[in-house]
């Protein structure tokens, strides 16, 4: 190899020949010496280089590289890759499941979140579903935007009761936020809302995630947490099926809602998950009295696994003991959506209240393109003058792409997720279609005020991309509350549309 670049300096002198014929100055020939030597000096040092390579190359053992178009295609983020030894199957670090788009730093398991530290590739950005995540030169920080506008109109007519015949519009969801990582194990998450013209505080939490042993994996998040209470229930409104969650999500629920601050322990297997949450009440300025106290516990489990079907099991439950400040179990529940204030079940007025206890299970799961869902839960409601009462709902709800895509479902945490949709619209595909429907019952007739409602529901989604979406669902609703203004059988026609961006 070094011949080589004696050779490259014996045809510059014989290049340079004619130039010499010209009799040139003496100036000029030792400029012209200093610059073949730079030239020697600069190949010298490529050739030196090369043979380092070459030597590595040859000490070190074989990988394989699978294109990063067909990566994509399989629903891999080619950024969080491990390289792979030879003669072993190609490893990819999807944590969910390829039809989902790739998580962001919070979400991450251990294994993609060592993959990103341990092979950094140096890009300070990479774009992902619809915001860059940024990354230190090393791997060590990852930083990315979040937010999402879901834009909803709802129409209710057919009703008896002119008042419940309206229209309106509302922000569903109008959040900020932001997530990202230190290192392989430190995540954090915070986002703010404006949908109700105020500002609310929802996610905002820090973790720690590691692995146990292998094959099963574990993260603790502390802060204001969102309940992992049913499918649904766990499934963010970006991510829902519906415009609304079913009636099991909406009323068999701690007082409390979906959000408080504490601490929630989880553990992940190849087959599913567990989580135990403990919080007092949500984010608020009251420190002149104690918090409530929510214990909640879920599991999922998927006994059937393929690239193609998933069989879903799931149980959870939760005890609450309120807040001396907070004793009212009032409830007026969604029915027909969530934008007509008028259009909902009543319990009736309930005060005196000490805590809840519920509990539900799920059972459902996919093949091919179609999904099933089901599930039921029960609340028991405690008094100190009125007794005990019960909650009754159950839902069963389905769908179809007709675009051939799988359901956009998240077999790590048990719930929906953000499309990969495989043709988006953007790219001159058709994006995915989704027909849906589904049927759900809410039984508050335990009480002597309480009311009773079902609904069924059918719906159109169209996939843009992983986070462009619109929303249309037609619902026939009946209700027969006892107390407030809508008392006896009533029943209508509701439509409602959403356009929706999640980043």
């Amino acid at each position: 190899m070094r011949h080589f670049a004696s050779g490259c300096a014996f045809v510059a002198l014989t290049v340079a020949t004619p130039a010499l014929a010209q009799t040139p100055t003496p100036a000029e020939l030792a400029e012209l010496v200093r610059q073949q030597a730079a030239e020697i000096q600069t190949l010298r040092a490529r050739l030196d280089r090369i043979e380092g390579q070459q030597s590595a190359a040859a000490s070190a053992p074989t990988t394989t590289t699978v294109p990063t178009a067909q990566l994509a295609q399989q629903g891999a983020d080619p950024a969080l890759l491990l390289p792979q030894t030879a003669n072993t199957q190609p490893r990819r670090t999807v944590p969910f499941a390829p039809q989902l788009a790739p998580p962001g730093p919070a979400d991450r398991d251990v294994t993609q979140a060592q993959a990103a530290r341990d092979n950094p590739s140096g890009l300070t950005t990479e774009w992902g579903a619809g915001l860059p995540v940024f990354h230190s030169a090393d791997g060590v920080y990852t930083f990315k935007p979040r937010g999402r506008i879901l834009a909803d109109v709802s129409s209710t007519f057919g009703s008896d009761y002119g008042a419940r015949n309206i229209t309106t519009t509302g922000m569903r969801a109008l959040r900020l936020g932001l997530e990202g990582g230190v290192g392989t194990h430190f995540f954090y998450q915070f986002e703010i809302d404006f949908s109700e013209n105020d500002v609310d505080v929802v996610t905002a939490f820090m973790g720690w995630r590691n692995r146990i042993a292998p094959g099963i994996d574990y993260d603790v998040r502390a802060g204001h947490l969102f309940n992992d209470r049913g499918f649904e229930g766990s499934t963010g409104s970006d991510s829902t099926p519906f415009l609304e969650r079913t009636t099991v999500a909406t009323a068999i629920i701690p007082q409390r809602g979906f959000y408080g601050v504490g601490i929630m322990p989880r553990v992940f297997w190849k087959t599913g998950h567990a989580s135990l949450t403990v919080t007092g009440d949500r984010i608020d300025g009251a420190q002149a009295v104690a918090d409530g106290r929510t214990v909640l516990a879920r599991a999922h489990w998927n006994p059937i696994k393929t690239p193609d079907s998933v069989l879903h099991l799931g149980a959870w439950g939760f005890d609450e003991s309120l807040s001396p400040a907070n004793t009212s179990l009032t409830r007026n529940t969604v029915i027909g959506g969530r934008f007509n204030g008028a259009l909902r079940v009543s319990s009736g007025p309930l005060l005196g209240g000490t805590g809840t206890t519920g509990y539900g299970l799920e059972l459902g799961g996919y093949k091919g393109p179609a999904w099933l869902m089901a599930e039921a839960g029960r609340r028991e409601a405690r008094t100190v003058a009125n007794g005990d009462f019960d909650s009754k709902a159950w839902s069963i709800s389905g769908g179809f792409f007709l675009t051939g895509d799988l359901p956009p479902y998240n077999p790590r945490l048990g719930s929906f997720g953000q499309p990969k949709v495989k043709r988006p619209t953007f790219d001159g595909g058709p994006g995915a279609i989704e027909l849906t429907a589904r049927y759900e019952s809410l039984d508050y007739t335990d009480l002597l005020t309480g009311g009773e409602g079902w609904a069924a529901t059918l719906g159109v989604n169209w996939y843009l991309n992983s986070f462009t979406r619109f929303q249309l669902n037609g619902i026939h609703w009946n209700t027969d509350n006892r107390t407030g203004a809508y008392t006896g059988q009533d029943s209508g026609q509701t439509i409602s549309g959403r356009v929706a961006v999640t980043f």
